[in-house]
């Protein structure tokens, strides 16, 4: 059995409004396509760790691979608009964003060039006064989850670019299924934020995103795609 420690750089314990926290890192086999059912990876790997209380978190992108929403670079027609686009679009140190025209065109595909138009316009107003982050805010969750390709990511997903997984509350009761209904949360979390794309009721998505602010799964080739949010008891 493995045995469950914090990822390089990363605390394992934290304390959020007096309570002590443990965040495991459960680490996998590469995730594929030819894996048709998160849920029965996540059981596979969590089953000897999970405890009454636990909250189980999964990344989103190990997600949307199982459901065939992963793409190679190459794979990918980029449209005259979204060439354009993402030349416009401010990279962080820690991902692409959509500015690549591969992730701009999945964009694109996802919520429709109008309201890409509409948010890159606003956007780019809001900027020439000194706010950024408007483009993501009026795109919305399914522009803001799209992954990029990036050098440092495990092999073959550094040629990736992949869009957020659908219906991440069914994703996550399914998950919550095979566990016998611990509660599962849904996460697009990179280092320097989080969101909680689905979870299951009674799921604080709010605290759990404080919980894991800092990306405890990691950020490279951890292959550790699943958590595990314990509160312990102060001693």
């Amino acid at each position: 059995m493995q045995e469950l420690k914090a990822n390089p750089n990363k605390n394992l314990i934290i304390t959020i409004d007096g309570k002590k926290l443990a965040r495991y890192p459960v680490k996998t086999k590469l995730i594929t396509p030819e894996d048709k059912d998160i849920s029965v990876i996540v059981r596979q790997y969590t089953k000897d760790f999970i405890l009454p209380g636990d909250i189980v978190f999964v990344s989103e992108k190990a997600v949307a691979v199982t459901q065939g929403r992963s793409y190679h670079l190459d794979s990918v027609k980029v449209s005259w608009f979204a060439n354009f686009l993402s030349k416009f679009v401010t990279r962080t140190p820690v991902g692409i964003g959509l500015g690549s025209p591969q992730t701009m065109q999945l964009a694109i595909e996802e919520v429709g060039i109008l309201r890409i138009l509409f948010s890159a316009f606003f956007g780019a107003i809001f900027k020439l006064v000194g706010i950024r982050g408007v483009f993501y805010i009026l795109a919305g969750d399914k522009a803001r989850s799209i992954d990029g390709a990036v050098d440092y990511a495990i092999p073959p997903y550094n040629k990736y670019v992949s869009k957020g997984p659908v219906n991440p509350d069914k994703v996550a009761r399914e998950i919550s299924a095979k566990l016998n209904g611990v509660k599962v949360a849904i996460v697009d979390a990179n280092d320097i934020g989080v969101n909680i794309l689905g979870a299951t009721p009674g799921v604080d998505k709010k605290f759990v995103a404080r919980a894991i602010k800092d990306n405890p799964l990691g950020q490279t080739d951890e292959c550790t795609p699943i958590g595990i949010l314990r509160e312990l008891q102060n001693s």
